[in-house]
Order: C-alpha cells, then sequence, then structure tokens
C-alpha cells in the first residue's frame, strides 16, 4: 500500500526544495542534524541516510515506490533513524558518503543509500533499490528486515565492517611522489586524445556527459601551444551537441547528458551548472573563430536562463526536472498525429526531412526532434518552426523547476554571462549577471563574505569551499567586462575569506575551519559535472595575481599548486580544470593597460573590442585615473601620463614603450578594427 500523508513529518520544517518533497511520506524522516544521530545512539538502532536532489528522475522513483510505501515505512520507522540530505544543500555529507559507495562498490550516483552506525560509519551502500527483489537487484524490503536481524545476532561483523571501511577511506585521496607540471600537462592532453570519440565528439561513447571543463582545456591548450587538434576537437564536439537532442532547439539551453553515443536521447533534466559551462564554451569558442553557429547557441542558451531561470529579484534558479505529469521527457518529445494538427504540411515535410519527426518516434513512440546528420546550419524557416513549437510547448504542464539558489552555480553563471555578454555583443547578458551577482550578495553575504550557500525564500545551509570560488571567479569577470569597481572590491573580499577559511597544506578544505566533523574531511579536489572547488579556487588566485601583481596571491597560488599537482599528475582528467589554470603559468602572461581618461570614447572602443578576444592568458585593464582606482589597483599609479591616450603592453610585469595611438595599439596586437 502506498500513501502520501497528510501529517507531514519533521522534513516540513526545511528550506530545501528536496526534503520539502518528502515531507508527507509516511516515513519518520530526519533532516541530518544532532537530534538524529542522538535518537539512533539511545534507541540503539542504525541509521539509514538517503541522499538526493530535488530534479533526480530515480529520486522519484524510489519516493514513489519505496518511501510512500506503508509497508517498507514500518520496516524504516520500527528498525531505523531515517534521515534525508539534500546532496545540492549539503555537497559535504554527499562527497563522504559518496565516496564510501564508490569505495564499497565500485560505483555511486543518485539517491545515494547508506545504511551506517549512529557514530556514521557505514556498514551498506547502494543507490537506487527498488521496493522488493526484481531484475537481480536487491529490494529494498528485503535488505531492510536483513540489516535489523544482523543488528540484533551479528553486530560485531558490522562493526568490523564500518571500521575497515573507514579506514580505507581515510587512506584515499592521497598521492605519492609526482608533482611535475609539464608531465601533468601532457599526461592531460593525451588523456583527452585517447578518450576522444571521433564521430560524434566528446569523451566517452555512451552515456555521453558534455564535460566542457574538459573543451575550456582544450581550447587553453590550442592557445598556449598552437595545437589545432585540440580546437578540433572541441569544435567538433559542440557542433554535434547542438544537433542532437541533448539541446532544446526550441526553447534553448542543454539536458544534464545524453544516454545514447550521438547525444540524441537525453537525461531531460536542465541544470544551472551544465548551462552556465556549456555557455562559456560556446561563446568562447565564437570569439577563436567567428562562427555564426556558436553565437546562435550561447545567445540561444543564455535567452532560456534569463526567461526561465533568473528569478525576479534577479537569482539564478537551480534547475527544471526531467519528468512532467509522471513522465520523464513528456515535455519536450513530440507525436507526429498531435503535430499533423497543428502544423502545415509544408512544416511537417520540414520536420520529416531536417528535424528526425517520424511515426514511429525516436524515444518510446514519439519524436525528440534533432538534426543529427544534417550538416548546414538552421535557417529562418527553421528558426521560424522552432518558434511555432515552443508557443504550442509551452502550453503543456511543465516540469517541476527548484528555485533553490545556489551560490556555487550562479558564480558559475554569473562567470559565464558575464563572458558572453562582451564575445557576443550583448549588454542584456551583462545586466543579467549583474543583477545576479547583486541577488548573492544583498540576501547571501555580509561585508566578511558569503554566509550561506543556498537560498530558498530564507538563507539555506552553509557556503562551502565552491561557493566562494566560484562567487569570487563570477565577479572578477563582470570587473573585466564592466571595470566597475564595486565588484572586485567583492572579489577581493571573497578570496580574503578563501585563504583564511579554507587554505591548508593540503590546497583547500571543502568545508569552513570549525565546521562539523564528519566520518572524513571533504576535499573536493576531483572535477565531476562541475570543476573541482580546489581548481576553482586556484583559478581565482591566478586571476587576482594576474590584476593586482601583489605577491600574496601569487605566493597562495604557488602553495596550492604544489600541493595538488601530485593528485592532478596521477589522474589528469580528474584535474582537468585545475590543469587548465596551470597551462597559465606555463607560458608568460601578458598584461594590457590602457589609460586615458573615463570619457574617452576611443579608449572604451578599444578597451571593448580586446576585451571580445579570447585572450585566457591577457589581463586587460583601463586606468582612469581616478584614485579610487589606485586605490584598489595601486600598482597603476605608475601608468598615469599627459598624453589622451596611452597603452602600455607588458610580459609578466616588464612592460614596453606606450603605444599613443588606438589604432597602432590594435596593429601590435594582431586585431582587426570591426
Amino acid at each position: 500500500m502506498t500513501t502520501n500523508t497528510t501529517h507531514p513529518n519533521r522534513l516540513a520544517n526545511e528550506q530545501s526544495g528536496y526534503l520539502l518533497q518528502h515531507a508527507h511520506n509516511p516515513v519518520d524522516w530526519y533532516p541530518w542534524g544532532a537530534e538524529a544521530f542522538e535518537k539512533a545512539r539511545m534507541e540503539d538502532k542504525p541509521v539509514f541516510l538517503s541522499i538526493g536532489y530535488s530534479t533526480c528522475h530515480w529520486c522519484h522513483v524510489m519516493e514513489r515506490e519505496s518511501f510512500e510505501n506503508d509497508d517498507i515505512a514500518k520496516l524504516l520507522n520500527s528498525g531505523f533513524v531515517s534521515i534525508k540530505v539534500d546532496r545540492e544543500e549539503r555537497p559535504d555529507i554527499d562527497e563522504v558518503y559518496m565516496s564510501v559507495c564508490q569505495a564499497m562498490t565500485g560505483s555511486g550516483g543518485w539517491p545515494l543509500t547508506i545504511i551506517m552506525t549512529p557514530d556514521k560509519k557505514p556498514f551498506f551502500a547502494g543507490t537506487y533499490l527498488p521496493p522488493h527483489n526484481m531484475h537481480g537487484r536487491t529490494g529494498l524490503d528485503g535488505l531492510l528486515a536483513r540489516v535489523m536481524r544482523l543488528w540484533q545476532e551479528e553486530r560485531v561483523a558490522l562493526l568490523e565492517h564500518s571500521e575497515k571501511v573507514a579506514q580505507v577511506l581515510s587512506e584515499t585521496g592521497k598521492a605519492e611522489g609526482g608533482g611535475d607540471a609539464e608531465r601533468a600537462l601532457k599526461g592531460a592532453s593525451r588523456a583527452l586524445r585517447s578518450m576522444y570519440e571521433p564521430k560524434f565528439g566528446g569523451c566517452s561513447p555512451a552515456p555521453k556527459f558534455p564535460m566542457p571543463h574538459y573543451m575550456l582545456f582544450l581550447m587553453h591548450e590550442w592557445k598556449a601551444q598552437g595545437n589545432k587538434d585540440a580546437l578540433d576537437m572541441t569544435a567538433h564536439t559542440l557542433k554535434s551537441m547542438a544537433r542532437g537532442g541533448i539541446y532544446d532547439h526550441m526553447g534553448g539551453g542543454f539536458s544534464r547528458y545524453s544516454t545514447d553515443g550521438r547525444w540524441l536521447v537525453p537525461h531531460f533534466e536542465k541544470m544551472l551548472y551544465d548551462n552556465a559551462l556549456l555557455l562559456r564554451a560556446y561563446a568562447e569558442m565564437y570569439a577563436i573563430t567567428g562562427d555564426a553557429a556558436y553565437k546562435r547557441v550561447a545567445a540561444h542558451t543564455a535567452e532560456y536562463i534569463m526567461r526561465d531561470m533568473q528569478s525576479p529579484e534577479g537569482g539564478y534558479y537551480s534547475a527544471e526536472d526531467a519528468d512532467s505529469e509522471g513522465e520523464e521527457g513528456r515535455f519536450y518529445v513530440w507525436n507526429e498525429a498531435e503535430l499533423a494538427e497543428k502544423l502545415s504540411a509544408e512544416e511537417l515535410a520540414r520536420l520529416r526531412k531536417s528535424w528526425g519527426l517520424t511515426a514511429a518516434g525516436n524515444f518510446e513512440g514519439k519524436t525528440i526532434l534533432n538534426r543529427i546528420g544534417v550538416e548546414n546550419e538552421p535557417d529562418e524557416r527553421d528558426a521560424a518552426l522552432m518558434s511555432r513549437l515552443y508557443d504550442i510547448r509551452i502550453k503543456r504542464v511543465p516540469p517541476f523547476k527548484d528555485m533553490k539558489i545556489s551560490a556555487s552555480w550562479n558564480g558559475l553563471m554569473i562567470e559565464a554571462m558575464a563572458r558572453a555578454g562582451v564575445a557576443l555583443g550583448d549588454a542584456v547578458l551583462t545586466r543579467s549577471a549583474e543583477a545576479a551577482a547583486r541577488f548573492v550578495l544583498a540576501r547571501m553575504a555580509d561585508e566578511n563574505g558569503l554566509v550561506c550557500g543556498t537560498h530558498l525564500n530564507d538563507p539555506g545551509g552553509p557556503a562551502f569551499l565552491s561557493d566562494w570560488a566560484n562567487m569570487t571567479n563570477g565577479l572578477l569577470e563582470l570587473f573585466a567586462v564592466t571595470r566597475s569597481l564595486e565588484w572586485l572590491e567583492k572579489a577581493i573580499t571573497l578570496a580574503n575569506g578563501l585563504l583564511r577559511l579554507f587554505a591548508d597544506e593540503s590546497g583547500f578544505s571543502m568545508t569552513p575551519k570549525g565546521a562539523e566533523a564528519l566520518l572524513m574531511s571533504p576535499r573536493d579536489t576531483y572535477d565531476g559535472a562541475m570543476p573541482s572547488g580546489n581548481a576553482c579556487a586556484v583559478w581565482a588566485l591566478q586571476r587576482l595575481h594576474w590584476l593586482t601583481g601583489e605577491d600574496r596571491w601569487d605566493n597562495a597560488l604557488k602553495e596550492a599548486l604544489a600541493a595538488l599537482l601530485p593528485l592532478a599528475e596521477s589522474s589528469p582528467p580528474s584535474h582537468i580544470h585545475l590543469l587548465t589554470a596551470l597551462l597559465g603559468e606555463s607560458i608568460p602572461h601578458r598584461q594590457i593597460i590602457i589609460a586615458a581618461p573615463p570619457d574617452c570614447t576611443e579608449a572604451a572602443k578599444v578597451y571593448h573590442l580586446i576585451a571580445r578576444q579570447y585572450e585566457p592568458f591577457t589581463t586587460l585593464l583601463w586606468y582612469d585615473y581616478t584614485r579610487e582606482m589606485t586605490d584598489v589597483l595601486p600598482m597603476l599609479s605608475g601608468y598615469k601620463t599627459d598624453r589622451p591616450f596611452a597603452a602600455y603592453v607588458c610580459e609578466n610585469f616588464s612592460c614596453r614603450q606606450p603605444v599613443h595611438s588606438p589604432e597602432v595599439l590594435l596593429i601590435t596586437l594582431g586585431i582587426r578594427k570591426d
């Protein structure tokens, strides 16, 4: 029997949208906290820990099948203390117990299922479990009954197993020796080429994950070393994705990943962080190539984010679910008979010829529209047809939207939206990024830095390393684009907090000093769907050093790289974003300093023209002679001139003679004036 009770459990008092989804389960859920573990100790019960997130398809399935099941609820309520955790609110807990699952089973995923002692030591780990034994998978009911029996009759064996797991975890994440930058960079380059799938791009057969930070590394490598194949791999991947069903041709934006090798059938949930990183990748490829195909996808993705994923107050929402009306993908797929009633014969013929529409469909009897195998770009008629289909689709029941604001993910999107704004020449995108930054700084921070990592109506969970690091990078990008000192000053405040709260002898801890002690200290050193918090912190330090020339940022950067490099060398693809920053340390860094009054229109034009270029190893500054600017960047005071315009091109803070003509500066830099 399945029920969803009218009497809420303890999760009804939480801020997390995911926890609130479970507030009416018959399971007596507790949020993570001292109360739950004290109850487990007092009642001598094991702890059942379930970790997921609000747009997770299989989390929804397990809830419907098991956590709304009265019989399973009785087992959990009688024999266990049950705890629900939102991995997006408490990524530290998720990282610890995902490491447990991977160590115990060789794999992981969500929902994550852990059974452990009252002192938080696990002895069982798994992911989705059906309610009963089926298709070779252990049923949750049988597992719970067995654990209850073992807890009473063979507890010593369970405790011994949990101690072994804890011991193994204490040894993970340690690399012996290594630390050679050149070897690490060569290892990353070789690994990405060996992983590359040449037919449809990407670095895996199926399922295919976008992994845009791989592409950002390859673009940096091309710029640093001139390796044309690095750019070719990136271009082919980005164009293949834009033809596939993973890209929403009507509404814009990308789904989480493709279940097949052609980018055709996505797992339909849309995540803010994926779209942030992909927006940046497409915008950078447009800056490199000038190919309008990349601009079209970048602009469409940005439009989707601003239309559907930005709150009226400015913050960016977290995600959209894969499911609507109980079916995965229902919102996004098309039935030919339905379209025949609403479109002209000519429009139907175009969908059949160029967009993959068939009567049989390509996904559970329906069609995911795509352009796989169609080499030419969509034309105006295609754009009009997609707009027509969008207007039809918008009347459907939409997927659930997770309106939680994550500082970490907002930081990624602020950085991407600001960069896309200047690369695409669209100030609307820049203003969107500024609105999001103002939301985070007003609602989630004080004068000392971040006070929470998530926000849903009210401040939510604590702020972690990636929250501080990604927001720092987002604000630095905003400063680069807008030249507004408020963003640089706030970025410096956050970077000071990074060093004060998170830096240690191993790089950076995921949790701030004084945080709750867990089974192991989570580090956030490995890239997953997002770059690691450690890598993003390194990026922030590097950029601040390039901007300011201050030794304190350079010293902190070098210490972090020295600590993290052995791990990166041992597994380059897992640390690709760190190694992308390392590329910037392998070649001379260039500074371009324009010195001109704030009302100099020629300086403004040249500044924005240079900023549009793909120059990841160049820092661009406009010194406008104001005291406010030299208060923040005192090294600029030496560049004041009595000429109406001066520009200094420097390498590693050693400058050539100034150039006094905007045209000569552009010629010097090899940039054509539009």
